[in-house]
């Protein structure tokens, strides 16, 4: 006589939700639903082995936000759930949230087994089911976060929506999920646009293996494949041989590569690549072929650029030799940091004790420490100029002189204009360097964060400069980048200049 083999954990509740559950809106609307195989596959990497944290992150349209509303439904009245449990799904916006939340509705109605057991609350975006006391409530980060909660599911719905390192809903969340004996967090999403943000520290974390139960799948297509061809879209797209509509996916492709402005938008959401959904100055790309870790300028000529800052915002002074190596340093006061990294949504603190962010004493910025740096730099190494903008070089000049500067070394600081006629020159050299792979930034945080955050606006004859109204966050080391650009420029017009002799 042989024995009937146990179905596995994952096995069951994939049985569940293709016997309970009915599609609940597309051109399949009301048919049971059958799990595509990669969805079948998730579900065995969430529950047959030890899973804490599982991202999936892929392009949208591949049924995301329905596969979130099946997981909520396996814990709320399946066999997943346990009694008086609470679950909760966790979106950006409320609009987001309720997405969520009616997708699941839509499933509990179509079911009349499921519609016996569950109690829908619409306009409280909360589902209850009675007999086992479990409860469900989408929540949204525009509403004000509730403390006290006690999840043992959490879907964090998009949470490549948030932008820096930090959410406060989601932080909220993960931390009440400590009473629980196993939580569990799923998080569903198109990719972040940069390094910085939540999603991609989260994902970047749990590519490195360190905590085998924090498991990711991520589809994007690489960077350097051609992004319009179906190779890409595969890449990013599990589903696009199975129910994606793949004439409107290549519209789309075909949309991006003839009118720029929507590339990266559709990079973005299509390809599932770390890119803004705009377009700024460089690439992220173009950036990373430009990450070699600097030479050390010891000795060597440099030139650079000094973006002072009034009184409490970022400093930044970057050097580049002759030889292409980046040497930035970033400045903000020291009082108040924590405060500024949420309000900036970096980790400036973060920074600050990793070496790569110097703070000075006090809620204000002390320029005798950047005149005490500035007189190391030119102790280290032959400075042929160094560019600033003009506006707070009044309040460092005096303590400069105070620190030993001479004035042949005080001619070396050439006034920088920051209009389009000084700036344009320089950022097209600058971009000209980056695009040619001249640079060496060793992918310094502060400066990355500038660069990604750089946009550039033009005037009538074609002229750029950089724009901080356009910017979504601080840019002044790109602006120092480029006037240190700049100042090697100038340098090298008065060299070529020679001498003449003229007979009368």
């Amino acid at each position: 006589m042989t024995t009937r083999r146990r179905p596995t954990r994952s096995q069951r509740n994939i049985q569940w939700i293709e016997e309970h559950c009915r599609i609940p809106e597309g051109r399949l609307v009301c048919q049971p639903v059958k799990l595509s195989k990669e969805q079948r596959r998730w579900l065995k990497r969430i529950y047959d082995t030890p899973t804490r944290t599982f991202i999936l992150s892929m392009a949208r349209k591949n049924a995301k936000t329905a596969l979130s509303a099946f997981l909520v439904l396996l814990h709320l009245v399946g066999p997943e759930a346990r009694p008086n449990s609470q679950l909760y799904s966790a979106a950006q916006s409320r609009d987001q949230a309720a997405i969520l939340f009616e997708l699941a509705a839509k499933v509990v109605r179509m079911s009349q087994d499921l519609s016996q057991y569950v109690t829908i609350r619409d306009t409280a975006k909360e589902m209850l089911c009675g007999e086992l006391g479990t409860f469900f409530k989408a929540l949204s980060a525009d509403a004000t976060t509730k403390f006290g909660l006690s999840p043992a599911l959490v879907i964090h719905d998009e949470l490549g929506q948030v932008k820096g390192p930090r959410s406060q809903l989601y932080e909220a969340l993960e931390t009440a999920s400590a009473a629980q004996e196993s939580p569990l967090s799923v998080v569903i999403s198109t990719q972040a646009p940069t390094d910085a943000d939540l999603l991609s520290l989260l994902i970047d974390d749990a590519l490195t293996g360190a905590d085998p139960r924090n498991k990711v799948e991520l589809y994007t297509a690489p960077t350097d494949i051609d992004p319009f061809c179906d190779r890409a879209i595969r890449l990013a797209n599990p589903h696009f041989n199975v129910f994606m509509n793949q004439a409107e996916v290549r519209r789309m492709a075909s949309d991006a590569k003839r009118l720029p402005s929507r590339e990266a938008a559709y990079r973005n959401l299509i390809l599932n690549q770390r890119v803004e959904a705009r377009n700024p100055f460089v690439a992220r790309a173009i950036w990373m072929e430009n990450g070699g870790t600097p030479a050390d300028i010891d000795g060597e000529e440099v030139s650079g650029g000094l973006d002072l800052s009034s009184v409490s915002d970022l400093t930044a002074l970057v050097l580049v030799s002759d030889a292409g190596d980046v040497h930035p340093t970033f400045w903000l006061p020291e009082e108040g940091l924590a405060e500024k990294s949420r309000a900036d949504r970096v980790p400036y603190d973060v920074w600050a004790r990793e070496g790569a962010l110097q703070t000075t004493p006090g809620r204000a910025i002390e320029y005798e420490f950047i005149a005490e740096h500035l007189r190391t730099v030119f102790d280290r190494c032959h400075v042929k100029a160094l560019a600033f903008d003009r506006y707070n070089m009044r309040f460092l000049k005096p303590w400069l002189e105070r620190v030993g500067f001479t004035e042949e070394e005080l001619s070396r600081f050439v006034e920088f204009g920051q209009g389009f006629v000084s700036m344009s020159p320089a950022i097209r050299e600058l971009e000209a360097r980056l695009l040619a792979r001249k640079l060496r930034h060793g992918r310094h945080p502060v400066l990355t964060m500038c660069a990604v955050n750089a946009v550039t606006v033009s005037d009538p004859a074609g002229n750029r400069k950089f724009t901080k109204q356009k910017a979504t966050g601080r840019i002044d080391g790109m602006v120092a980048l480029a006037m240190a650009v700049g100042a090697t420029q100038l340098n090298a017009e008065e060299s070529a200049v020679e001498p003449q002799m003229f007979f009368i």
